[in-house]
């Protein structure tokens, strides 16, 4: 790898872990917010380091798990999940203790990094081109980013609560993002029949020859590897999905937040 090449992966892996190390960072901030400082504290740290762990252990399988059918469908459903808990959780939670909430926020912290994590390491992985050089900056380059990016991210919800649309959106249209480039159903969604098979790579965050491995082909015969299109929607349409998820994750919490504040206030009337 030529140093052009070398500084060109960079800057790709240095803008991913920018968008998609972000990611981390919400989902610690929205499972830690309503803790007491001590434990949003440690609750930070934990995910932190969970993320972190999580990160260099996918990366040292990250080949392996290209591999594995409709494993970014099912992360991607884990998300959605994820994003309405975050969401619909209630903020006072008098009866559990300090401890058990912190054990309940790390939990959640985990299962999304597991997820999220995922989607970045296979991102970086590809930026990369298989140069351990970048891929150990990249991972280094991401922990300050969850890091401190957490903390940001709790102090923005706390000043403004409707931030915290903004996390869960930000989850869910990641989830939507997985499902899309998922390489079992993405062709049974767009029609990639007019694309090269590097046009098709890009589609995927991967490379050429990694997507032609995957479907047992060349480079050249990736679309016709591929399984025919159901929907045949153009891939201009990409962006469609996660709005949906988005929207419906983003609606239903709100739906739910406002039923309760309904009801609490007719308890509260009732109680007068």
């Amino acid at each position: 790898m030529g140093a052009q090449e070398f500084l060109a992966g960079l800057l790709a892996i240095c803008v991913i872990n920018l968008v998609l190390s972000g990611d981390n960072a919400v989902v610690i901030a929205l499972a830690s917010r309503n803790l007491a400082a001590k434990q949003r504290q440690k609750a930070i740290f934990w995910g932190s380091a969970a993320a972190i762990i999580l990160r260099i252990v996918l990366t040292i399988v990250a080949v392996f798990l290209l591999q594995i059918p409709y494993l970014q469908v099912i992360g991607g459903l884990l998300l959605i999940w994820i994003g309405v808990k975050l969401l619909t959780d209630e903020e006072e939670e008098e009866h559990m203790e300090a401890s058990s909430s912190m054990m309940t926020a790390i939990k959640t912290i985990i299962v999304a990094d597991l997820i999220m994590s995922l989607d970045n390491v296979l991102a970086v992985a590809a930026a990369s081109k298989g140069n351990y050089l970048l891929l150990t900056i990249g991972l280094a380059i991401s922990i300050p980013i969850i890091i401190f990016g957490s903390q940001l991210f709790v102090w923005l919800m706390k000043k403004t609560p409707a931030f915290v649309y903004i996390g869960a959106g930000l989850i869910a249209w990641t989830a939507g993002e997985m499902i899309n480039t998922d390489k079992k159903v993405a062709p049974l969604l767009y029609n990639f029949t007019h694309a090269s098979g590097e046009e098709v790579a890009k589609f995927f965050n991967t490379t050429g020859a990694e997507l032609a491995k995957y479907y047992n082909t060349t480079v050249e015969g990736i679309t016709q590897a591929m399984p025919a299109s159901i929907l045949n929607l153009p891939e201009s349409l990409e962006w469609l999905l996660p709005a949906l998820i988005t929207a419906l994750v983003c609606g239903y919490g709100w739906w739910v937040k406002s039923r309760r504040k309904t009801a609490k206030v007719q308890k509260n009337s009732a109680a007068e």
